[in-house]
């Protein structure tokens, strides 16, 4: 195991951010719930095959504890019908309906006090208890064959294995979005979406570690990596992306709907990733590269799933044009470069860990790194002992 300072110090941020695994239990207890109503035969979905499954950084094991305690924890999941749905025979609005009771009836049945809250693709239920989270379900059904060849051969024209973009299309489904223009006619062009499917992308990337992996399966007593729960890894990728997260929302505080979007971040993180087993140089190798798979041309952050879509797509939507979003995404890069460096340099403990409070909201012990960095002390704002800002903060402009 590698023992430089700044690794010393990127594990213990990364340890300050991660939940208990009680949350990671309830989270899993909670979506199996869900799922054992959808398949019990007093509810309407149970004629059409449901499969109720977890979706987004839970599934990753990217969640992190959230910046204020007040906050919740997000809960996505995919709530596929399999079979007897199709766009051929069904709206958009009969699939987000017919989901909707069930949750409804599910709310009423588990005494959930919060009302049932419909968004443009999914409906959101909130818990309000001593793990508060809000769980967020997509109504699905499967994407055709034709669909799927197409998917297939994308992704193998963007580099990806017959292999990986085989086992990724077939999780392609057709999702429901009631701002579609045909949400409520039969339709064809119904949205694409495979989170299952950029999961098993997601894992690809932090598989490239694979003998860190074995040994995390070795003491955990597991036959191998794949019979842990995805958050178990605790993966030089999964670490180094919670950490970009935090950074991000500290750094966007005061200015929330500018921030970068998770998606990207994940995707441009796990795209420059190289299986690199140290976490400092995993940090170091993401924040050097990521830029670098932002393509000039649209789609400039292309899902590698669905290389069609741009998940920057709002770069360059006029709705968003005051948001600054790819102006912010810059300099949230150029920002975490700067303090990751500051981190690798070194210097005085007690200024580190004002640092690290500052960019990254955790108070590290001192006696924790003390003794960590040898170096010369890093140069500080005298009366703040912050370290000074770069590069200008667009971000907080009107």
């Amino acid at each position: 195991m590698k023992d430089s300072p700044a690794e010393k110090v990127t594990l213990a941020i990364a340890a300050a951010l991660e939940i208990p695994a009680s949350a990671y239990e309830k989270a899993e207890a909670r979506y199996q719930d869900v799922g054992s109503w959808f398949s019990d035969p007093k509810s309407e979905s149970s004629r059409y095959s449901p499969h109720v499954y977890p979706q987004g950084s839970f599934r990753m094991g990217t969640v992190i504890r959230p910046l204020n305690d007040e906050d919740s924890y997000d809960l996505d999941l995919g709530c596929r019908l399999r079979t007897g749905v199709s766009k051929a025979t069904h709206t958009q609005e009969f699939l987000k309906s017919l989901v909707g009771r069930d949750l409804e009836a599910y709310r009423t049945a588990r005494q959930i006090q919060n009302e049932l809250e419909e968004m443009h693709r999914c409906w959101r239920l909130e818990y309000a208890d001593e793990l508060s989270f809000h769980l967020d379900a997509v109504p699905s059904i499967p994407q055709e064959g034709g669909q799927i060849f197409q998917l297939r051969e994308a992704m193998v024209k963007q580099g990806s294995s017959d292999f990986l973009a085989e086992q990724v299309t077939k999780h392609a489904g057709a999702i429901t979005d009631n701002r579609h223009p045909a949400y409520r006619l039969i339709a064809a062009n119904w949205r694409i979406s495979n989170s299952e499917g950029y999961a098993l992308w997601f894992e690809s990337r932090v598989k490239l570690a694979q003998q860190l992996l074995e040994k995390r399966a070795f003491e955990a007593q597991a036959a191998k990596v794949d019979d842990l729960p995805t958050w178990q890894w605790k993966s030089p990728l999964q670490q180094c992306v919670q950490i970009l997260k935090r950074h991000r929302d500290v750094m966007f505080r005061d200015n929330p709907d500018g921030k970068p979007i998770s998606i990207i971040l994940t995707t441009l993180a796990a795209a420059a990733y190289q299986g690199e087993e140290a976490l400092d140089d995993a940090l170091r190798r993401i924040l050097t590269d990521m830029g670098k798979y932002v393509r000039q041309s649209r789609p400039r952050v292309p899902n590698p799933v669905n290389p069609a879509e741009d998940f920057a797509d709002k770069w360059h939507d006029s709705n968003y044009a005051h948001l600054r979003l790819e102006e912010n995404f810059w300099a949230w890069l150029t920002q975490a470069q700067a303090d990751f460096a500051l981190i690798e340099r070194g210097g005085d403990p007690a200024v580190l860990v004002k640092q690290v409070d500052f960019k990254f909201g955790i108070k590290l012990d001192p006696r924790s790194i003390s003794g960590t960095f040898a170096g010369p002390a890093i140069l500080t704002n005298r009366k703040t002992h912050v370290i000074t800002e770069t590069p200008p903060k667009p971000w907080m402009r009107g």
